[in-house]
């Protein structure tokens, strides 16, 4: 490891993983194991912000390890690790807690959305922002994929590491963004976005039968088998985008607009697109998931490799703050 530029990313075990964060993060991120150094972790800290059940932390924790098994992951030569392993972590996070301003934090997105919504604010929602900067910095990372959304995360990222920078020297590494622009909306059973919030998702790896179902439920317009559709309007279409190549996709669109088509039909062959892609990846899944030595391997190797990085950054930071 090093020759790279390094990336890191984080997901939260917060449920059962679906499509929308397969598309959205967990296929980028195996990419990017190709021209990247990649260090990837499970942020079992940050969903202790909304989770308070323990067995189901640890059932999601398995899951996530699993998904990234099945999926591809390279762990001999890159970092896949449980954020709660590095205790390094919370100590960067309290050094540079010392330096943050309760300003910004109140203008994090994520607060300012609770106290729209009257939801009741934790010191851990509060100070979400400084915990995942460290998770950033603490790995000497040079670049964060981050969607629209995100883009304010990386940018107090930045803002700290350079005030901690101007305050005592340089010590941590300023992270670039890796901007997505053209990421498409995953669309959920309903139509909405997918989104375990609104209980519209389609697992990742349910079984073929389940898998099957849960496409048949998406929801369309109550045009005829006869009547010409509008493919852009369809959200089974928008999935079937998401894992079709062009040549297949301008197919199916024709087929659409030149009508004799049931959304029966679409969907099935959304299906088969869809599975053509997963059958095996879900092979694997069910094997390694009740593998729990396996599991616990993968997770311990990786913390080894992360932990390496973190003490590094860490002594470098209580060096120059004087502890």
């Amino acid at each position: 490891m090093g020759a790279k530029p390094r990336s890191l990313s984080g997901i939260k075990p917060t449920g059962t993983p679906h499509l929308g964060n397969y598309l959205g993060m967990i296929k980028p991120a195996i990419q990017l194991q190709k021209t990247h150094e990649t260090f990837y972790f499970i942020a079992d800290y940050h969903a202790l912000t909304s989770t308070r059940d323990p067995e189901k932390l640890r059932e999601y924790t398995n899951d996530l390890t699993a998904i990234f098994a099945a999926l591809g992951m390279d762990f001999e030569n890159h970092a896949f690790f449980r954020q709660s392993d590095i205790p390094e972590v919370t100590e960067l996070t309290w050094i540079l807690s010392c330096i943050t301003s309760k300003g910004m934090m109140e203008r994090a997105h994520a607060y300012k959305d609770a106290v729209s919504k009257e939801q009741d604010v934790s010191m851990g929602l509060f100070c979400y922002p400084v915990l995942m900067a460290c998770d950033i910095l603490i790995y000497d990372s040079n670049f964060v994929p981050v969607g629209q959304d995100q883009r304010q995360h990386l940018e107090i990222t930045r803002d700290l590491a350079i005030r901690f920078n101007h305050l005592y020297g340089d010590a941590l590494v300023v992270p670039e963004a890796i901007i997505a622009d053209d990421v498409a909306t995953i669309p959920g059973l309903d139509g909405r976005k997918m989104s375990k919030s609104y209980g519209n998702i389609i697992p990742l790896f349910a079984s073929e039968k389940q898998f099957r179902k849960a496409i048949m439920k998406i929801t369309t317009d109550s045009k005829s088998v006869d009547e010409a559709k509008d493919p852009e309007a369809c959200s089974v279409f928008a999935l079937f985008k998401c894992f079709a190549d062009k040549a297949d996709q301008e197919a199916l669109a024709e087929r659409y607009r030149a009508g004799d088509m049931g959304y029966g039909e679409a969907k099935q062959l959304c299906f088969e697109k869809l599975n053509a892609e997963l059958h095996e990846p879900r092979e694997i899944y069910q094997q390694i998931r009740n593998d729990q030595a396996k599991l616990d391997g993968i997770l311990e190797s990786g913390r080894d490799k992360a932990r390496v990085i973190a003490r590094q950054v860490t002594d470098r930071v209580r060096n120059k703050v004087g502890l």
